[in-house]
């Protein structure tokens, strides 16, 4: 395993093979129901091997840690390997007079793309867009107008524009650089305009993160559940414990 192993996404089935392991434990009394209550919401909590790891690591079971795979996959569509194809690119400028002109979706973008808004507005979105190469320049000319350059995060960003009473901004972000990404160099003029760059994310991942967001609280109302109902099946046996103990002494088994 490598120093980056503990750093890998855990999945729901590796959450449920640790829950597991713990439901065995408390079932031979290896852990009592206060421990269990704290690893088990430990355990719906984690969200990498390296927070897993630690919940099952002094139980005697071979399967207690989830296995991690190291092999490498395929470059799926999506991934910075995939997006920089090289060639010409699918368009190289763009013009917008009293008027705007958008480029946006599946496109590629060229080693220099330049734009020119004159009472305008113009959107240059490369959130889904693949890149001719691993720098690309974005030239933008803005007169009494603006253009919007949109990248997703862990694109890096260089601003070399000039504004005349007007300017060239890009909006604070919190995101390193990702390895591998492409390079957008961002110039141009700005006069009685601006040039504004902003890190979004697209509207799937948005999706995908509400969906997250929407399994965490699922997972947390399923981790609260189990716990009441393993005390009350703790409690049970407590109970029958108990009755079976006053059962013999009335009988005189002791």
């Amino acid at each position: 395993m490598t120093d980056d192993a503990p750093e890998l996404r855990a999945s729901d089935a590796d959450r449920e093979r640790v829950a597991e392991v713990l439901r065995d434990a408390l079932a031979e009394g290896r852990l009592d129901m206060e421990e269990f209550e704290e690893r088990l919401e430990a355990t719906y909590k984690a969200r990498t091997y390296g927070e897993l790891t630690p919940i099952t690591r002094d139980l005697p079971v071979a399967a207690a840690s989830p296995a991690v795979s190291l092999r490498k996959p395929p470059v799926e569509r999506g991934s910075w390997g995939s997006r920089i194809v090289g060639g010409e690119g699918s368009s190289s400028w763009a013009v917008a007079v009293m008027s705007g002109f958008q480029r946006k979706g599946r496109w590629t973008v060229p080693r220099r793309f330049d734009s020119f808004v004159f009472w305008g507005g113009g959107e240059i979105d490369l959130r889904e867009a693949d890149f001719a190469d691993g720098e690309v320049v974005i030239n933008c000319i803005a007169i009494m107008g603006g253009i919007s350059v949109i990248v997703p995060p862990g694109v890096e960003v260089v601003m070399r524009g000039i504004g005349v009473m007007g300017g060239f901004d890009e909006r604070e972000h919190d995101t390193a650089p990702d390895p591998g990404a492409p390079r957008v160099i961002v110039t141009g003029f700005a006069f009685w305009g601006g040039v504004e760059v902003q890190h979004k994310i697209t509207k799937a991942e948005q999706q995908r993160l509400k969906e997250e967001r929407r399994q965490e609280k699922l997972d947390r109302r399923s981790a609260r559940q189990e716990l009441d109902a393993a005390r009350h099946e703790w409690r049970q046996e407590r109970r029958d414990h108990r009755r079976a103990e006053r059962d013999r002494r009335r009988h005189g088994d002791y």
